[in-house]
């Protein structure tokens, strides 16, 4: 996962992240921290080996940890954070070695990651799947004030 480090490494993600940190402090919410990347990733990775699929750990890791990166420019101006994330993650992706059709695969992803359903079968709706199931809404100390609407919220546990 050589290129994947590079994501981790790479100065804009680096800043990036950190303002995302500084900016989420005190949040009650879900974060979006190392914690939520690792586990959208891990989990997508289990499931793209159940389906077979043939993803390098590079795509998956590195679209985990580069999904919710535009909340940064969403906080600071209102544009999604998709939009934002996505052109942020195509800037880090050529630096770090990803090829155009991986860059494709995983700029789709992060466009549509909060838009497509489950059921979808493509890597980004495995994707999706794995960003929802992330979330520990069943524990969650926010949950009586979430503003999710209750069929977003993951009333699945996994263990």
């Amino acid at each position: 996962m050589e290129r994947f480090q590079k994501i981790i490494w790479n100065k804009k993600y680096q800043k990036e992240y950190e303002k995302l940190q500084e900016m989420e402090k005190g949040r009650k919410f879900c974060c979006h921290d190392m914690e939520h990347f690792l586990a959208v990733a891990r989990l997508c990775y289990i499931f793209v080996l159940e389906e077979q699929r043939e993803i390098s750990k590079d795509v998956i890791y590195g679209t985990a940890f580069l999904h919710d990166l535009g909340r940064v420019a969403q906080y600071e101006t209102g544009i999604s954070h998709e939009e934002a994330g996505a052109e942020l993650a195509e800037e880090i992706l050529m630096e770090c070695g990803y090829n155009e059709e991986e860059r494709k695969t995983m700029i789709e992803t992060i466009l549509s990651h909060r838009s497509l359903k489950q059921d979808d079968t493509t890597f980004a709706g495995i994707f999706y799947k794995a960003d929802k199931l992330s979330r520990d809404c069943i524990h969650c100390k926010a949950k009586e004030e979430c503003y999710w609407p209750e069929d977003k919220k993951n009333h699945i546990y996994i263990c």
